[in-house]
């Protein structure tokens, strides 16, 4: 669902739609609300679910979650533990109650009417959201923050700035684009393989890896980096023998260092922990 609730949307819609909500508003005495109720079609919601391999052992939170569709499909047809809806207007809280019992998922339903910047969603393994991009950016250094690496973030239609996305797709003309919560990496990080000492120093942009092995050998710059929530792949020319060849690194990021293996060219693989150098 796209959030019909939040503020600083203004300058993204048309005046007439503003004019109309407001005055439906009064005339009803329910919610300003400032963005007119757009509900997504089924279709995109179940791609939307697909695309962040949505299984029984996920929690999912719906940010603005409407009439509860992409929360009830969750749990009737990908059997999650838990789903969660986080809307503010009570009458689309009562539809998707509504929605819910009838789909038979009221035992791993919710839907909370809250603020969403107010509201706790950390423990979700998969966040879906239908905002628009002011909100998203306000979102965005959040879900950064405090989601877990690996967390699945799928938008509909509009991105986060310059996080981009890893991976988006068009279903039925609209737009879908999901994310993986990558690891913070960022800094140096050092290990050792026999008499010899590596040191990798990492710059990272989001998902997007930069850096410079420095190794017995000399230094060298990073080449097929790959990060894919705490799993992380990259590799860099060092001399073997006196010939270069590509050093592999292949892992995962925890928050007491790098732990993963090292093959030269493909042979002499190593188990390594790196830890990160103050």
């Amino acid at each position: 669902m796209r959030n019909l609730t939040y503020r600083g949307l203004g300058a993204l819609l048309p005046l007439l739609l503003l004019w109309a909500a407001g005055a439906n508003a009064q005339n009803t005495g329910t919610l300003n609300l400032d963005v007119p109720y757009v509900p997504t079609p089924q279709n995109v919601v179940n791609r939307m679910l697909q695309m962040a391999e949505t299984d029984a052992n996920d929690i999912v939170y719906d940010l603005g979650s409407g009439d509860g569709r992409i929360v009830v499909t969750a749990a009737r047809d990908f059997k999650v533990k838990k789903s969660i809806g986080v809307e503010i207007d009570p009458v689309r809280i009562a539809e998707a109650n509504a929605n819910a019992k009838a789909a038979g998922v009221t035992d791993r339903v919710k839907f909370l009417q809250t603020d969403l910047f107010k509201f706790d969603f950390s423990e979700a393994s998969v966040l879906t959201l239908y905002l628009l991009p002011d909100i998203n950016m306000l979102l965005r250094p959040i879900i950064l923050d405090n989601l877990r690496p690996g967390t699945h973030v799928v938008s509909h239609s509009f991105t986060m700035g310059d996080w981009e996305a890893d991976k988006q797709e068009i279903v039925e003309g609209e737009a879908l684009y999901l994310w993986f919560v990558p690891a913070k990496i960022a800094g140096s990080w050092e290990w050792k393989i026999g008499a010899d000492n590596y040191r990798v120093d990492l710059v990272q942009k989001h998902q997007v890896i930069t850096g410079t092995l420095h190794g017995p050998g000399g230094d060298s710059a990073l080449v097929n980096t790959a990060l894919k929530g705490e799993e992380l792949k990259f590799a860099a020319s060092v001399p073997r023998r006196g010939v270069p060849i590509l050093m592999h690194f292949s892992g995962k990021a925890d928050k007491t260092g790098l732990t993963g293996t090292v093959d030269f060219a493909g042979a002499q693989q190593t188990q390594v922990t790196a830890t990160r150098k103050p």
